[in-house]
């Protein structure tokens, strides 16, 4: 079997309000906002890492598939509010100077900066919508 060269380009994450996710996810953190499109007062915003142009998160606004049903999208709202519903891990050169800066802003810290049984040494919070984001130091 020969190896393909398959790269991640879009990773989806809910948003509740996109104000408050602009304000970790380009002012906090840095991203650049790629895409902006509205629909029907929603919104669907796409961000990433400048260096790094290939790979964007996009934030929807979540349950609005037209293919589920009144009690699955109550499901997974109460999901997004619980915080359990999506996740993702990022990686920084400056995690304990990453951690202040997100500490600084508001951020719902989960975790604080420390090394981990496995290996790794990250810390945690969640963005506005309750989203679990790690980082791990590089």
């Amino acid at each position: 079997m020969s190896v393909m060269n398959i790269t991640i380009h879009y990773a989806f994450l809910p948003h509740t309000d996109a104000e408050a996710a602009l304000g970790l996810y380009r002012d906090t953190l840095g991203f650049e906002v790629r895409q902006d499109v509205g629909y029907e007062g929603m919104r669907w915003i796409t961000v990433g890492p400048p260096n790094q142009p290939e790979t964007s998160i996009v934030l929807h606004p979540p349950a609005v598939d037209p293919g589920i049903t009144d009690e699955e999208r109550r499901t997974i709202l109460e999901l997004v509010a619980k915080g359990s519903y999506g996740a993702l891990t990022l990686a920084t050169d400056d995690l304990d100077g990453l951690f202040e800066r997100l500490q600084a802003s508001g951020a719902d810290v989960v975790q604080e900066p420390m090394d981990q049984p496995y290996g790794v040494r990250d810390c945690a919070f969640r963005d506005p919508a309750g989203n679990l984001l790690r980082i791990n130091a590089r």
